[in-house]
């Protein structure tokens, strides 16, 4: 990447968390403090990701946990969330449905209800990258990260204004499809999509949390819309270089560099936040490549 842009790349590896995503500093930290709380019961809805994390976290606390997933949730983030001994239910065709069915069930049943991006602690404990970043000598003049629901971009936002990177311009990426952050900032106000096409599943909240589209008033933050080709081929190229597997929501942002997005031209470094993805495998990465038209990862 750094050859491709012409200008050093650094690679934020939460990809290598022990759920393979940065969501365990989130929903770790919001299951922390639900403990200390008192809670006994976990309730959290999920395209995955944080499912896995909240399930991965509450087994640790001791608590029991129940994860609501949409119906197109992989069978293997399925699998990895009950592996670690949680309830699974199925609700709905995209994340909105299975939150509101998981806020239902949690004042039915009393569990502490732990959201999955709009919510400060997980937002103060993804802006613990930045604080590494920072530690680690970096000064990125641009630093690039996918958007779903909101909750890494505003605990990327946050962490930055903690290390004194304010003036640094955030590349926010999403793909077709899943794209309600740059819906929202176009329209100046909160856009709900009318529903999720992109094969990019875990970006797929149709309305952003409300303090992501706030942190684009408060900063530069641009907005990029990449196709879910341009994700996937992203994927393949980075498990070429890298010997990693991520998920299509994670290769938005790698294909910003691959592809040379225009607002990192001329940007003297760059920072991508690797956010990685459990619910990826080699034959998923093969089938979403055929999906949208074949093996593009040759072809620069």
């Amino acid at each position: 990447m750094s050859e491709i842009l012409g200008v050093p790349v650094y690679l934020k590896m939460e990809a290598f968390q022990a759920v393979g995503s940065f969501k365990l500093r989130g929903m770790g930290r919001s299951c922390q403090e639900a403990c200390k709380k008192g809670a006994k019961r976990l309730i959290s809805s999920s395209g995955g990701n944080a499912g896995y994390a909240v399930a991965y976290a509450g087994r640790r606390l001791g608590l029991a946990v129940t994860i609501v997933v949409p119906v197109r949730t992989s069978a293997r983030s399925r699998d990895l969330i009950r592996g670690e001994d949680a309830e699974v239910i199925e609700h709905g065709d995209a994340w909105d449905d299975a939150h509101a069915y998981a806020l239902k069930l949690s004042a039915q049943v009393g569990g502490a209800y732990i959201h999955p991006f709009d919510n400060p602690p997980a937002w103060a404990g993804h802006a613990t990258m930045m604080h590494e970043a920072a530690s680690a000598g970096i000064a990125p003049a641009a630093v690039v990260v996918s958007v779903g629901g909101g909750g890494l971009l505003c605990g990327v936002a946050q962490g930055m204004a903690d290390v004194g990177w304010s003036r640094v311009p955030i590349l926010a990426v999403e793909t077709k499809g899943a794209d309600s952050f740059a819906s929202s900032v176009a329209a100046g106000r909160l856009v709900t999509l009318e529903s999720i096409t992109s094969i990019a599943t875990t970006l797929g909240a149709r309305t952003v949390a409300p303090e992501a589209l706030a942190w684009a008033g408060r900063r530069e933050i641009i907005p990029w819309v990449v196709s879910d080709r341009s994700a996937v081929a992203a994927c393949i190229r980075f498990a070429d270089d890298h010997r990693v597997l991520v998920e299509p929501a994670c290769g938005a942002s790698l294909s910003a560099a691959y592809d040379r997005a225009q607002p990192l031209i001329g940007r003297d470094s760059i920072l991508i936040i690797v956010c990685g993805g459990a619910g990826v495998t080699r034959d998923l990465l093969d089938q979403w490549d055929g999906a949208i038209g074949g093996r593009h990862h040759s072809k620069k």
